[in-house]
C-alpha cells in the first residue's frame, strides 16, 4: 500500500499528465513505402501559455498547513500558464499533506522546505501568495512571528511593501470566530490582500485556482496602471410581439476573452452585456445586463455622464441597426400566411456617447461580409473618423472562426493596419492602448 503523500503524488502527476500527454504524427518520406512515425513529445512538466499577465514576475507561494494544500499543484502550474515564476516555501505541517517532490514538479523549481545557509526566502519577489492560509500563519504574520521560513519571508516582503495576498481556508467555526474577523480585518488595514472562498461542506474552502490567480494577478497589476474601462459584449435583440423578436449574431466569446485580461492586468472592468452563448469569467463582478438596445444605450450614458466615468470604452456589442417599428404586446397568431415587418433604423451607441466622451480612449469593432480587404480596411478608417475614435477592430465574418486566416485587422487613429491572430493577440493591443 502507498503512503497518504505518495497517493497525493501519484494522483496529481497523473491528472497533469493526461492533459499533456505525448502525441504521435505520421509523417510520409519521400521515396519511401510506408509512412515513418516521428514522435512529438511534449513534456509533462510543460504548461500551455495563456497570458501573459504575470509575465517574467518572480511570484512567492507560501503553503501552509491545511488541507486545501492538496490543490497547490494545479495552483502552481496555472501560475505559469499565466507567465509566472513560482518559488514556493512550503511549512512542516504543509509538507505533511502534500510531498515537496509533487511541488517541485508542478513550479519546476526548488521548494524551501526548511532552514537555509544561503536564506532563499529573502530573494526579491515581485508578489507574495499565501495559499492556502491558516489562521496561525495570519496570526503569526500580524504579530511579527517569524519561526519559520514562510514567516521571514512574509515579513521581508512586507518592509519591502511587496503585494501579499493570503487566501485562508479553514472550518466555518473557525472562520466565524470574530478573532478570525479581527485578524483578517488587519491585514486589510494592513495593506494586505484577503481571499475567501465560498461556504461548502462545512468549510470555507479555497477558490477555483483560474479565480485565485485571475485575482492575483489584478492585484499586481493594478499597483503598475489602473483604469476604469466599460466593455459592451454580446448580442441585443428588440422584440416584435410577445414571443418573438429580431436579433444580432454574438456569442459574446471575444468580449468575455478582452474583459479576462484587462481585468487580470489591472483595469477596473465594468461590462455592460446582451444575449451571450459564451459563459462569462466567474471572477469578474461588475456585470451589466441589458438586451435592448435602448436600454443597453440608456446604461451606457449613466455611466458616460457619472461624476466618475471610464477612462476607456471598448465597443464589442452586437448592436442592432434596424428594430421593428411597431410592437404587438400580445402573441400574434400562428395561421397568418405571410407577416410583413417594417423595420427602422435605430440609435448608433458610439454617435450617442461621443459628446459624452472627451480625454477618453475609444475602441469600435467593424464586422463585414462578403467584402474585400480593401474595402474592410477603408469601413474601419472611416469609422474612426467620424466616430472620433482611437481605433478599429476590422473582421470579416467568413474568417471569425477559421484557424487558417487572421482573426481581425487592427486599424489605428493613423491609419496603420496590424495583423491581429488570436484573442490573446487582440486584448494585448486593447490593453497597451487604454494603458497609454
Amino acid at each position: 500500500m502507498y503512503s497518504f503523500n505518495t497517493r497525493v503524488i501519484l494522483l496529481h502527476v497523473a491528472y497533469e499528465k493526461a492533459r499533456l500527454i505525448q502525441f504521435w504524427a505520421p509523417v510520409c518520406v519521400k521515396g519511401g513505402t510506408k509512412p515513418q512515425v516521428l514522435m512529438a513529445e511534449t513534456k509533462d512538466v510543460d504548461v500551455e501559455i495563456v497570458s501573459n499577465s504575470l509575465s517574467g514576475m518572480k511570484i512567492l507561494v507560501g503553503i501552509t498547513g491545511g488541507i486545501a494544500a492538496v490543490d497547490s499543484v494545479r495552483l502552481l502550474r496555472e501560475i505559469r500558464r499565466h507567465g509566472g515564476i513560482p518559488i514556493v516555501v512550503m511549512t512542516k505541517a504543509a509538507q505533511q499533506i502534500i510531498s515537496p517532490l509533487a511541488i517541485e514538479w508542478a513550479s519546476q523549481s526548488q521548494v524551501i522546505i526548511d532552514w537555509e545557509a544561503d536564506m532563499a526566502q529573502l530573494e526579491e519577489v515581485d508578489a507574495v501568495l499565501v495559499c492556502p492560509a491558516t489562521r496561525y500563519t495570519i496570526a503569526s504574520h500580524i504579530h511579527g512571528i517569524m519561526d519559520t521560513p514562510l514567516q521571514m519571508a512574509m515579513s521581508a516582503a512586507r518592509g519591502r511593501g511587496i503585494p501579499i495576498l493570503f487566501v485562508p481556508s479553514m472550518h466555518n467555526s473557525l472562520s466565524s470566530d470574530p478573532i478570525t474577523e479581527d485578524l483578517t480585518n488587519e491585514l486589510i488595514q494592513n495593506g494586505n490582500y484577503v481571499l475567501w472562498g465560498p461556504h461548502e461542506e462545512g468549510r470555507r474552502k479555497t477558490p477555483d485556482t483560474v479565480n485565485i490567480v485571475a485575482e492575483f494577478s489584478h492585484i499586481i497589476n493594478s499597483s503598475n496602471k489602473s483604469s476604469k474601462v466599460i466593455i459592451t459584449i454580446g448580442a441585443t435583440r428588440s422584440p416584435i410581439d410577445h414571443v418573438r423578436w429580431i436579433q444580432n449574431t454574438s456569442t459574446g466569446k471575444t468580449g468575455w476573452k478582452i474583459s479576462d485580461y484587462l481585468y487580470r492586468m489591472g483595469h477596473d472592468v465594468i461590462v455592460v452585456h446582451g444575449e451571450t452563448t459564451s459563459p462569462a469569467p466567474t471572477f469578474l463582478k461588475n456585470l451589466e445586463y441589458h438586451s435592448n438596445p435602448d436600454d443597453m444605450l440608456n446604461a451606457l450614458l449613466l455611466h458616460a455622464k457619472s461624476e466618475n466615468p471610464p477612462d476607456s470604452w471598448v465597443h464589442c456589442a452586437a448592436v442592432l441597426d434596424f428594430t421593428p417599428s411597431n410592437y404587438h404586446d400580445y402573441k400574434l397568431k400562428s395561421d397568418e400566411q405571410t407577416w410583413l415587418i417594417e423595420l427602422n433604423s435605430s440609435k448608433k451607441h458610439i454617435n450617442e456617447l461621443t459628446p459624452y466622451c472627451d480625454n477618453t480612449i475609444r475602441i469600435g469593432f467593424k464586422l463585414e461580409s462578403n467584402v474585400s480587404h480593401d474595402d474592410l480596411i477603408e469601413s474601419a478608417k472611416n469609422m474612426i473618423n467620424k466616430y472620433q475614435l482611437n481605433g478599429v477592430v476590422a473582421n470579416l465574418l467568413e474568417s471569425v472562426n477559421d484557424e487558417t486566416t487572421p482573426r481581425a485587422f487592427w486599424v489605428n487613429e493613423k491609419g496603420v493596419i496590424t495583423t491581429i491572430k488570436d484573442n490573446l493577440s487582440l486584448a494585448m493591443i486593447i490593453d497597451e492602448q487604454i494603458s497609454r
